[in-house]
């Protein structure tokens, strides 16, 4: 589903940024709000999806912005093509409402956030700096609660998936994180459910994360969905 975990940008290196979106005002807003940080460097600028694919692999950023509606390209192909390459660039989707389709198909398809194309001066940056530190912006409930919405609108009928053969690498125990990682349980509130010390249950996630070839735990919230491993509860509001 998404390419393996990789590094992080070096300490005292500044994070590099690429902008991807069809509005030119809006990128230039950005660029103005992300460059007046000293640890932040915009790299590149591409207007559809086709072209922030190219610069990506030229130009190695680490954070790139992606709009989801642009010519030649959207962004969740754009998205599915990067990080099925097995890049270490980590992508922020830009939607118009939070909890949208195209949010959910972008983090499907391997992003590690998504933001309202609205969002604020500081908001921006702290998430740009949050994702490119290897962790994700969405917290995992409210990927669950995307997930769980978008699940069960599908038809009764619909086929699931079948269970992904990667799964079978997984201890008992493993598993048994993963689907508490699924319901957006933190590490401490995981090493609270099964009685161990938080510092097990990072080696657990890290494990789990390797073997899976997962970023961070919002793709872990998606994985657990599409292999079949958390069924949603029908008729739960959330």
């Amino acid at each position: 589903m998404v390419g393996p975990a990789s590094g992080e940008p070096e300490a005292g290196e500044p994070i590099k940024v690429l902008l991807v979106d069809d509005q030119p005002l809006l990128r230039m807003g950005f660029r103005l709000i992300l460059e007046g940080e000293n640890d932040l460097v915009i790299v590149g600028e591409a207007s559809d999806g086709a072209e922030g694919v190219r610069l990506e692999a030229s130009l190695k950023p680490d954070v790139m912005l992606m709009d989801v509606r642009m010519p030649s390209m959207d962004g969740i192909e754009a998205t599915r093509l990067i990080t099925a390459s097995g890049s270490s660039s980590r992508i922020i989707i830009l939607t118009t409402f939070d909890l949208d389709e195209y949010a959910f198909a972008g983090l499907q398809a391997g992003a590690s956030a998504f933001l309202l194309k609205d969002v604020g001066p500081e908001e921006l940056v702290h998430a740009v700096r949050v994702v490119a530190s290897g962790d994700a912006v969405v917290a995992p409930r409210i990927t669950r609660r995307l997930l769980e919405t978008y699940v069960r609108s599908l038809p009764p009928h619909a086929a699931r998936p079948p269970a992904d053969p990667l799964l079978g690498d997984l201890t008992p125990r493993e598993r048994q994180v993963l689907s508490a990682i699924a319901e957006g349980l933190s590490n401490a509130e995981l090493a609270h459910k099964f009685f161990l010390s938080e510092a097990t249950v990072k080696t657990h996630v890290r494990r789990i994360f390797t073997k899976l070839h997962l970023r961070d735990r919002v793709q872990a919230v998606v994985y657990a969905y599409e292999s079949g491993l958390v069924v949603p509860s029908q008729g739960q509001d959330y």
